[in-house]
This record gives C-alpha cells, sequence and structure tokens, in this order.
C-alpha cells in the first residue's frame, strides 16, 4: 500500500477516536483490522497500527496545539472527520519530519475533500496553515 493509502487508515482508525474510550482504543484497532474491506499486508498493518499509536499518545499535546491555532474554534467544536485529519496532519507537521509540510498539507486536504463536508477541505488547509507560519517567522528571526 503506498503512503497515501496508509495514511488514509490511520485517519480511519483516528476517527474512532471520539467514539470510545482510550481502554477500548486496542479493541477497535482488531476490529478494524479484521473488518478493514482493503487488503493490507502484515507490513502495512502494524504500520498503521505504530503510526496511530504514536498519534494516539500525543493527542493530548496535539489538540493543545490546535486550539491554540484554530482561532475561533476548539477541537470539540470540530467536525469529527475535520478533527481526525487535522490530528493527524498536525502531528506530522510537528512529528515527522520525514514528511514534507506541503504534502502533509495537501494529504489532509485530499482526505477532507474526500470524506468531509463541502467546506472541510479550505477549513483544514486553513488550519494548517497556521502551522507553517510559525516556521516561516522563525527562520525569517535567524
Amino acid at each position: 500500500m503506498n503512503r497515501s493509502g496508509l495514511r488514509e487508515q490511520v485517519f480511519k482508525l483516528l476517527f474512532r477516536v471520539e467514539f470510545n474510550s482510550p481502554e477500548e482504543m486496542e479493541e477497535q484497532c482488531a476490529l478494524f483490522l479484521e473488518h478493514e474491506e482493503i487488503e493490507m499486508t502484515e507490513r502495512d498493518e502494524k504500520y498503521i497500527i505504530a503510526r496511530f499509536t504514536a498519534i494516539h499518545n500525543k493527542l493530548e499535546e496535539i489538540d493543545l496545539k490546535i486550539n491554540e491555532k484554530a482561532t475561533g474554534w476548539t477541537t470539540e467544536r470540530m467536525g469529527k472527520v475535520d478533527l481526525a485529519i487535522i490530528r493527524l496532519a498536525v502531528f506530522e507537521l510537528l512529528f515527522d519530519e520525514a514528511i514534507p509540510e506541503g504534502v502533509a498539507i495537501n494529504e489532509a486536504v485530499e482526505l477532507a475533500k474526500k470524506y468531509g463536508q463541502d467546506e472541510s477541505s479550505g477549513f483544514i488547509n486553513g488550519v494548517l496553515a497556521k502551522f507553517t507560519d510559525k516556521k516561516k517567522d522563525k527562520m525569517t528571526e535567524g
């Protein structure tokens, strides 16, 4: 499975976070892998679970960052699909140096077009752009 496909599967797992307690997520991961209709290799499954776990372990920090940047919005007010996509992208922007900013944002916008509402892609793009502004500001200061 390519990186976009893997990212999409991680998004689907992240979406479940809003409907299950942290204690239930291990079982949710198992159910997800068991019932997902897309064929995945064992390597794909391991990547998806490892990536999801890394993001899930940082959700509190990720949500704090989102709430700082999303002017007029909080994670509690955001749509569940939009929030899952933003969480995934913010993780990539802040904690995964292997993924270029533009790729993280573009992939998030594409997920929003596929799974979100009509205005989701613009909203997500706007929130994520605020994460790149700070990096640009730091670059111009030095």
